[in-house]
C-alpha cells in the first residue's frame, strides 16, 4: 500500500473499545456510509492508506471468519494457525531478512523494503490509525486479519504488481479480491477501474484490472503459504509452483500511462 512511506498526519487518540468487550468471534456489520465515505477520500487520494483499512474493517463482515476456517482445512494451515507467527515482526527482522538467498522471494522483498522505505511495521501502525482497539484482542481471527495485512507487499513481489504506483495497487486490490473474496478490495478495485476510464480515456487499466482478478483466481491459495518458508524460495520456482501467471495487460497498461503522460489513477 503506496503510502505507508509518507508521514501520516498524528490524531489526537481516541478512546477505544476495552479488548475486552469486542468479541472477534462475531462477523462485523457492513457499515456502508462509512465505506463510501472512505473510497470518496481514497479515491481523491490515492496514497491515503488510511481509507484502505477504513473500507476492510467497514465491508469484509466475516471474510477473516471464512478464511481463516478455510485455512485450518488445508494440510499447511493447521500448523501455521497453531504457530500464529506475527509477520510483522518476523518481516522486520533484517538479520532474517539479510540471511536469504539472492534471487529468493526475500531477497526481492529485502531490495523491495530498501527501494521504497516501506516496512511491515510501518503499515501496521497505518492500520492502527483509527484506534479502534481490536490490535489488542488476543483471538484467532484477529490474528489471521493481521497476518493478511503482513503478506501484502510480500504480494506485490510474487505478481510482479509494483506497490510504488496506484496501477499496481488497484490490480494487486483486482488479484486480492480474487483470492480472499473481501468485499471492501471489490469496492476499491471496481471504483478504481472506473475512475480510470474517465482520467484516460481508455480501456487498458481496466483490463489490468481484470487480469488481476483472472490470476488472482488462478493462483494457488496464498493465505496458507507458510511465509517464513516462501520468502526462502527462488521467485520463480514460487510463482510457477503458486500458479501465478505473467501480469501482461500491466505491462501494457503501464505503457499506455506513460504515453499518455499519467501519473496517479
Amino acid at each position: 500500500m503506496a503510502s505507508q512511506a509518507l508521514d501520516v498526519p498524528q490524531r489526537a487518540a481516541r478512546p477505544h473499545q476495552p479488548a475486552a468487550e469486542i468479541n472477534a468471534g462475531l462477523p462485523m456489520k457492513r457499515d456502508w456510509r462509512t465505506a463510501l465515505t472512505a473510497l470518496r477520500r481514497l479515491m481523491a487520494n490515492g496514497d491515503d492508506t488510511v481509507q484502505v483499512f477504513r473500507i476492510m474493517r467497514a465491508l469484509n463482515a466475516d471474510t477473516s471468519h471464512k478464511n481463516y476456517r478455510k485455512l485450518l482445512g488445508t494440510i499447511e494451515g493447521g500448523r501455521v494457525a497453531y504457530r500464529q507467527v506475527d509477520l510483522a515482526d518476523r518481516f522486520s527482522d533484517r538479520a532474517w531478512l539479510d540471511s536469504l538467498p539472492e534471487g529468493s522471494v526475500g531477497a526481492h522483498y529485502r531490495a523491495f523494503l530498501d527501494r521504497t522505505g516501506f516496512s511491515a511495521k510501518g503499515l501496521a501502525d497505518i492500520s492502527y490509525q483509527d484506534n479502534t482497539g481490536w490490535q489488542d484482542v488476543e483471538h484467532p481471527h484477529v490474528w489471521f486479519g493481521k497476518r493478511e495485512r503482513d503478506i501484502h507487499d510480500i504480494w506485490h513481489i510474487l505478481t510482479g504488481y509494483t506497490a510504488e504506483e496506484h496501477l499496481g495497487e488497484l490490480c494487486l486490490v483486482a488479484f486480492s479480491y480474487a483470492q480472499t473474496k473481501g468485499l471492501g478490495w471489490a469496492a476499491i478495485g471496481v471504483a478504481g477501474a472506473l475512475k480510470s476510464l474517465r482520467m484516460t480515456r481508455g480501456t487498458a487499466v481496466l483490463k489490468a484490472v481484470r487480469e488481476g482478478y483472472r490470476h488472482g483466481k488462478a493462483a494457488k491459495w496464498l493465505s496458507a503459504e507458510d511465509y517464513e518458508m516462501l520468502l526462502a524460495e527462488p521467485l520463480e520456482e514460487a510463482r510457477l509452483r503458486l500458479n501465478i501467471l505473467p501480469p501482461t495487460l500491466y505491462h501494457a497498461a503501464q505503457a499506455e500511462l506513460a504515453r499518455k503522460g499519467v501519473t496517479a489513477i
